[in-house]
């Protein structure tokens, strides 16, 4: 590869890396912040769970036209508006005095944060191939290093600054961030493989998929799911129930999401060895495997200490998971395929708030995220079923 074809796709690399890292960071700015805008909006467990499906369901209904709208107008492109939209819209939800209204303005946030998921991924899918390497799990290292910095952050400001204050904060480092890093990105279109033939621009062309192909799409989408689910669970309920379960302060709650970012990061910065050393089959069934086990530790025990252990542990078994399931599905099927996948994972996301609360309800938060477990052993076992499908 020439020194200068290199030189582009390695400015790609840090450019799409920083965009992954400030969706992490903002994303867990947010959440961090949920128990005081719970508080704020006087919602209860089911209602706040009714609230937060904003995020998804924006999610949702964006991720499919997103994955046109790269088809038209180049993944880069996508990626930088939707940067902006995420900047601005994390400083809505302070503002909001009600359940009601809390939802409203986390469906403009939600449409933000499933459009840059399916744009940035698209992009970085373009790389791997080019590169011929897979690289897919160090840019989801990138967002689960921002979401430990941003939930970290949040964690020393919260006794200091008003959500208020401190969202915005967020939207102006966002702008800012966005601004360094959209020139590289803008300045060159999605990369192909090497000895690929130049027709134009392939993500402008849609992809004729047989049977097979979108059945393993479906596959692949439903193991994001489960993923999903446990990230969702993870982010908007894991400090309540450290908080309100276990009795620790609001500084130690936000605490347990930076466990659980730190060991996502830790998993995702090793997943190009593991990949590599183990495929793609073997990575997913460990690591739904321990997920469960991590989950049901975090979940059950009495102990704060023993639950951020759990934590960690469900964070290095989940780490890998959706990485390689999307980016399988956007080989397959190009910003269609991840499209699909994404859409179908944060349909976990969709699922997970409300079912947690109306579970929390019924019978208690601790046993409501068991079903984190749950999912997790599902898609290690879906990825047992599926292995003679599926190329390493």
């Amino acid at each position: 590869m020439p020194d200068n074809a290199l030189g582009a796709l390695t400015r790609l690399r840090i450019a799409i890396t920083v965009f992954f890292a400030l969706d992490g960071f903002i994303f867990a700015g947010w959440v961090v912040r949920i128990p005081a805008i719970k508080h704020q909006t006087g919602a209860s467990a089911s209602t706040l769970g009714l609230a937060l499906l904003g995020v998804s369901a924006g999610a949702v209904v964006t991720m499919v036209l997103t994955g046109r709208l790269c088809r038209r107008y180049g993944s880069h492109q996508v990626t930088v508006v939707c940067a902006v939209l995420l900047s601005l819209s994390v400083a809505l939800p302070p503002l909001t005095h009600s359940a009601l209204a809390l939802g409203a303005v986390l469906l403009i946030f939600g449409a933000a944060y499933g459009g840059i998921n399916v744009a940035f991924n698209s992009a970085a899918i373009h790389l791997v191939a080019a590169l011929r390497r897979p690289i897919m799990p160090s840019f989801h290292a990138a967002f689960s290093l921002g979401g430990m910095i941003g939930a970290g952050l949040g964690g020393l400001v919260a006794g200091h600054l008003s959500p208020t204050r401190h969202l915005l904060g967020l939207t102006v480092i966002g702008l800012i961030v966005t601004a360094l890093a959209a020139p590289t990105l803008l300045r060159y279109e999605p990369p192909r493989p090497p000895d690929t033939p130049h027709h134009g621009s392939d993500e402008g062309t849609p992809r004729r998929l047989d049977r097979r192909t979108r059945g393993l799409v479906i596959v692949f989408g439903v193991i994001a799911l489960c993923t999903a689910y446990g990230e969702g669970a993870m982010a908007d309920w894991g400090a309540l129930h450290l908080e309100q379960d276990l009795g620790a302060s609001s500084g130690l709650a936000a605490v347990g999401y930076s466990c659980f970012a730190l060991a996502m990061t830790a998993g995702r910065l090793t997943g190009t060895v593991l990949l590599e050393r183990l495929g793609r089959t073997r990575t997913v069934v460990a690591g739904g495997a321990t997920a469960a086990a991590g989950m049901l530790l975090g979940s059950l025990t009495p102990s704060v200490w023993a639950a951020l252990i759990g934590f960690a542990v469900t964070g290095l078994g989940l780490a890998n998971l959706f990485p390689v399931a999307v980016e399988r599905a956007g080989t397959l099927a190009g910003p269609s395929g991840v499209a699909t996948a994404s859409t179908l994972g944060y349909g976990g996301m969709l699922l997970g708030p409300p079912a947690i609360g109306f579970i929390t309800d019924w019978l208690s938060l601790s046993t409501a995220l068991t079903s984190v477990a749950a999912l997790a052993a599902a898609a290690a076992l879906i990825g047992f079923a599926t292995r003679h499908a599926t190329t390493d």
